[in-house]
């Protein structure tokens, strides 16, 4: 029976929400909350197919590569849901997202669902209500190309992990991962740590001034440039080895320049040149994907993976366009809107005669899409959207709509003069300085909109040079030298990459794809393979271990032209040009389905059995120079230098008969594998072989007492006379127990530099013993993992400071004891306020909890992601981490069998054979299931 009404699914709940509100009351629009299948790993298989051809890696390389899908756990619900509001419907819409990843979820949505149903695709770029109903009114069949695309995607990444992982795991570190963009975007950070590492500063000189035509107040800034018409070396002439790469130049020292220096104060200096010609600078094409991201970072402080989340947001509200893209391309309406709001808000003057239109310069560039633009085929100003956007996702909007806005502007039009100064000096050396400035006589584009730069030091410099405006000048006037210095650089290496500019240069390189590049800079972080220090990205020492084995063992795979080319396949095949299976066949025996001849070291399968020997001791090791090396052992990284044993370090004599014994010393992660130098590598190994340092004896013992600096932080210890006989070159009896030392941290706030001996005491007397309560029971103070506490036999109780360890008396013990003891954590102050939850009603709160801090309006909890902030966390991102917890659904847990009496225990003894068959038949059911 026809009821008429139809079902769309979509992946998100937020816009399941939107659209629902778009539709009439005869639609249905639930959300999927992303996929709700994927290959499982070996552990998640049944027996069964364990066993078969799915069993290594959940796709059958022998019989097309099919893939093995199970429904996520955690999605089973959803599922029955889905199914339960098909059987009420007479039409689904699958209106997921537009890309490759969208048709895939609409494709297994439809393979789990199996519809009874008509069943139409639905396709939008952006979620206002004309562009929905429109979507809704013109359908299309799913793409299977689209769909074989994305697979081959995911079957290619589960192939290459799975094959390449392990190696990492026997040669390097347990636990490690490998992956086809990822192990490319480490390998490109740990290429830029290696420059740096090589390099080598070099120091110039040149001379600053400050001149005037008449010493009426126009005074203009020039720069040294020429000396005996040789030009003056600059940072740009030298080698990254610090040897000068330029011919023709003159590298000026200190004495030189300062010389210079005084003798321009004294010389008659005229104008030999003015040179002016026209500036013109053009706007800067809409968004994609990788540009958002980078002027994101660069001017919102926003990582890759916030900004694509707030992006997101938007996009779900309806406020932007589609946010994974990698078009420049604006539509036809679009054209038109930007331009009239430029018109309207700016003049006619400073919209151009026709539309700007912009073609991707990006290697791989796919023009599916649109660029990101504000949704609508009229935009909402920031103005317009203040009041409904706050925080992240209003500052997003309003550098979406500036960019796109500004991108349809008419140029910026000025003038740069360029100004050169001649003299001779006293002893006869020509000097020539130069000064450039330029003037922007309409700003054109400017006025709504200028684009980031990567580099605070070239911005500086561009904008000293723009707002810079020099007084009027002609050949053969008369200059006043007002100012002369001499001024002394350093040439800098090459900068890290932020992960705004590693983006961009994946993006260049062909890496990657725009849904890829913010989870891929996440991962190598997550991975441990890349840390932060403000924006940059540095590259752990385990980084270079494995982009090591990788470009040794695997060179192909971590090449990027080799990896591009991959991109590019996958483009034919979502092109229906390439065939998944046949390309998938290649990739991994290296020759064609048709039996072909197999290439010589082509081939996964192929590089992985033919490795060969590799020494995982060398793999993991890194020379800094003076016979030091770096080793990424078991527990983490270390400098190592060998020295032949009973070495006077002073004279260089050793001893006869000394072998050759290694020092080692651990590395703190804040050190960067640049800063590790051979004079930083020794300075921690002396730090190591310090026994530490000794504050005085214990007076009832008579041991020192002694604080060192270890792995996990300051502590405190006492040296037993077993460790003393030790280091003397005693040894012990054997089967005698050695003693252990009186061990104690430091506290938060204490200092090993300044610490002293009665402190240290103090620490080593812990556990203290406060006293007794009435009955006798013995109340100890002590210091634990989760903080310090007090303990009077089983019952613990919290105390709010490591102080209290020290002070805390028995009135205060017992008066603590005397409250009722709280359940759990005591109750504190919320981090942060967010307002009311749209679904529930209640308020929403961050709070801090045992495992970190978590969002709540006081049913539902959910735990904040790496990268929300629980100062920075926005009312929406609440609300939308609350939504993703409820269509999980609870977290479900297996019970623990309580213990029984024993009268219980006999009767099940008693029905043990009758439950036996009935078990033994549930199983085979489950397990055929």
């Amino acid at each position: 029976m026809s009821t008429g009404r139809k079902l769309v699914i979509v992946e998100s709940p937020a816009k399941a929400k939107t659209i629902g509100g778009y539709l009439g009351k005869d639609w249905d629009v639930e959300a999927s909350v992303g996929h709700i299948r994927d290959i499982p790993t070996p552990s998640e298989m049944p027996a069964e197919i364990k066993k078969g051809p799915f069993g290594r890696f959940g796709v059958d390389v022998d019989k097309g590569f099919e893939a093995y899908y199970v429904v996520d756990t955690d999605k089973k619900k959803k599922v029955s849901e889905l199914k339960r509001l098909l059987k009420g419907a007479d039409e689904l819409y699958l209106a997921t997202d537009e890309d490759r990843e969208g048709e895939a979820i609409a494709w297994h949505l439809l393979e789990v669902l199996q519809p009874k149903v008509p069943v139409k695709r639905m396709v939008f770029h952006e979620i206002t209500k004309e562009a929905i109903q429109r979507a809704a009114n013109s359908t299309r069949d799913l793409d299977t190309a689209l769909v074989d695309a994305q697979e081959t995607r995911r079957i290619l990444d589960r192939l290459y992990g799975y094959e390449v992982s392990p190696v990492l795991w026997r040669k390097v570190k347990a636990g490690l991962s490998a992956g086809r963009v990822q192990s490319v975007a480490t390998r490109m950070v740990v290429e830029r740590e290696r420059e740096r590492m090589a390099f080598v500063r070099a120091s110039y000189w040149d001379v600053v001034g400050d001149f005037t035509p008449d010493g009426a107040g126009n005074q203009f800034q020039a720069r040294l440039s020429v000396v005996d018409e040789a030009r003056v070396a600059t940072g740009r002439d030298f080698a990254d080895d610090g040897t000068l790469k330029s011919k023709g130049v003159v590298h000026l020292d200190e004495a030189t320049a300062r010389s210079i220096a005084t003798q321009v104060l004294d010389a008659q200096v005229r104008v030999t040149s003015v040179q002016e010609k026209p500036y013109t600078r053009r706007p800067s094409a809409p968004f994609t994907t990788s540009t958002l991201q980078q002027e994101a970072s660069r001017k919102l402080r926003l990582s890759s993976k916030n900004a694509m989340r707030v992006a997101q947001r938007l996009y779900e509200n309806g406020y932007i366009t589609y946010m994974r893209t990698d078009s420049t391309t604006l539509s036809e309406a679009a054209l038109t809107a930007a331009r009239q709001q430029a018109r309207d808000l700016y003049g006619a003057d400073y919209v151009p005669d026709a539309p700007r239109r912009y073609e991707k310069k990006v290697k791989n560039a796919q023009e599916a899409h649109e660029a990101i633009r504000p949704a609508g085929d009229r935009f909402r100003t920031p103005a317009q959207v203040a009041g409904e956007l706050r925080g992240d996702e209003f500052a997003l909007y309003e550098l979406i709509w500036k960019r796109t806005v500004a991108s349809q502007m008419a140029d910026a039009r000025g003038s740069t003069a360029t100004v050169k100064l001649g003299g001779t000096l006293e002893d006869g050396k020509l000097v020539e300085f130069s000064a450039s400035g330029t003037v922007i006589t309409f700003r054109g584009f400017l006025a709504a909109y200028e684009e980031g730069r990567d580099e605070e030091r070239a911005s500086r410099a561009a904008e000293a040079e723009e707002e810079r405006r020099l007084p009027k000048l002609s050949e053969g006037v008369a200059i006043t030298t007002l100012r002369a210095e001499a001024d002394g650089h350093e040439t800098s290496p090459p900068p890290r990459y932020t992960e705004a500019t590693l983006v961009k240069a994946m993006e260049e390189k062909g890496i990657g794809r725009p849904s890829t590049y913010a989870s891929t800079v996440g991962t190598i972080q997550d991975r441990g393979y890349v840390n932060t220090r403000g924006n940059a990205l540095i590259p752990t020492w385990l980084a270079f271990a494995v982009t090591r084995l990788l470009e040794e063992h695997f060179s192909e795979l971590v090449d990027y032209d080799f990896t591009a080319s991959m991109e590019e396949d996958l483009d034919r095949i979502a092109g229906g040009d390439e065939q998944r299976a046949a390309w998938l066949h290649r990739f991994y025996f290296g020759h064609d389905l048709d039996g072909g001849p197999e290439r010589a070291g082509h081939g996964l399968k192929h590089l992985v059995e033919d490795l060969g020997e590799i020494d995982a001791r060398e793999i993991s090791t890194i020379p800094i120079g003076d016979g030091i090396v770096v080793r990424v052992g078991r527990y983490g990284p270390y400098v190592e230098e060998t020295i032949p044993a009973g070495v006077d370090p002073a004279t260089g004599e050793m001893a006869e008969g000394a072998s050759e014994t290694p020092r080692r010393a651990t590395i703190n992660d804040d050190i960067a594998p640049d800063e590790m130098t051979p004079a930083k590598a020794r300075e921690l190994l002396e730090q190591s072989a310090d026994d530490g340092r000794v504050l005085g004896q214990d007076p009832e013992t008579g041991r020192d007492i002694v604080a060192k600096a270890g792995r996990y932080g300051p502590y405190v210890t006492e040296v037993l006379p077993e460790d003393a006989a030790d280091a003397a070159g005693g040894s012990k009896a054997r089967g005698k127990a050695k003693a252990k030392p009186r061990t104690a941290s430091l506290f938060k706030d204490m200092d090993l530099a300044s610490l002293d001996l009665e402190t240290a005491l103090q620490l080593l007397s812990l556990p203290r013993v406060v006293g007794a309560d009435a009955e006798g029971v013995e109340i100890t103070a002590q210091n634990g993992r989760y903080g310090p506490y007090l303990k009077r036999g089983t019952d613990s109780r919290s105390l709010s400071s490591e102080q209290q360890l020290f002070d805390i008396t028995l009135e205060e013990a017992l008066a603590i004891y005397a409250q009722p003891k709280q359940r759990g954590r005591a109750a504190t102050a919320p981090l942060k306020e967010l307002g009311d939850d749209p679904v529930s009603g209640r308020p929403m709160v961050v709070k801090d909890g045992r495992f970190g801090p978590y969002v709540t309006d006081g049913e539902t909890n959910a735990t904040l992601r790496k990268d929300d902030e629980p100062e920075s966390i926005t009312p929406e991102r609440g609300a939308e981490l609350l939504a993703e917890k409820r269509a999980k659904g609870p977290t479900t847990r297996k019970r623990v069998a309580k213990k029984t009496t024993k009268k219980t225990a006999t009767k099940k003894t008693a029905a043990k054979k009758t439950a036996a068959k009935k078990g033994t038949a549930t199983k085979a059911t489950a397990k055929r299931s």
